[in-house]
């Protein structure tokens, strides 16, 4: 009687955390292309995680109006409700809005239930402050569950991690380390992430992502390729 109950509970584990397989990204890339971003081949997505953040948000938005880059802000319901006009002031510069949860929590050790409560919850207050329906999710740290994939999807929303990053949440980034990083991994069709808020990572990482983000928009000119954001990268 036991054994059949732990191995029942032990397939719903699994069932559960195995779409965290695709958490890697040479994995992703050959079996879930789209799930890593994978796009149009003469254009790059630029995906901002994490914020709004009330310092970071608007120099970032500056950075990127002055370059005529428009980017897709992966926004947290948490950080939204402490700077909601933040996230008016992104969809009027013409940016797009997308769903990374309420919580920045790792998925896999959530139950469904919470799961979906997290990801609705974000959506709805997301839609609701911005006046924008969401059209893509992004989960905590690249890792997905179950539960979360079935969430976004009755939701209307596609889930799309990224092809290059760059490692900006890092102690020791700085606008040298966070270029090298997205530019070693930089190709036609890629989706790049970055980061506009340290709410999970170390105090004023974003100044270094900051920095790095004409040389970022430089090199993406020099290799022929646009950046802009998820809507115009066609993600099939």
């Amino acid at each position: 009687m036991i054994r059949p109950l732990l191995a029942g509970v032990g397939a719903a584990v699994v069932a559960h955390a195995l779409p965290s397989v695709l958490a890697s990204a040479p994995l992703r890339r050959r079996v879930a292309p789209g799930l890593s971003g994978v796009g149009e081949q003469t254009r790059v997505a630029l995906t901002i995680d994490d914020g709004p953040h009330p310092v970071a948000t608007p120099r970032f938005l500056d950075v990127l109006a002055k370059q005529n880059v428009h980017a897709t802000f992966f926004l947290l319901g948490q950080e939204l409700v402490r700077n909601p006009q933040l996230g008016k002031e992104i969809v009027a510069a013409g940016h797009e809005i997308a769903v990374h949860g309420w919580e920045h929590r790792m998925l896999v050790l959530r139950g469904p239930l919470s799961t979906r409560d997290d990801i609705t919850r974000a959506y709805e207050y997301i839609a609701e402050t911005t006046g924008v329906i969401p059209r893509w999710y992004r989960p905590p740290y690249g890792v997905l569950s179950t539960a979360a994939a079935i969430t976004a999807r009755r939701l209307g929303m596609k889930t799309v991690l990224w092809t290059s990053w760059g490692r900006d949440w890092e102690k020791r980034a700085t606008p040298d380390y966070v270029y090298e990083n997205v530019a070693k991994s930089l190709h036609g069709g890629g989706t790049v992430l970055l980061h506009d808020s340290d709410c999970t990572s170390v105090p004023g990482s974003w100044a270094a992502t900051l920095g790095a983000l004409p040389r970022i928009f430089a090199e993406c000119d020099h290799r022929g390729l646009k950046i802009g954001p998820l809507r115009s990268h066609q993600v099939n």
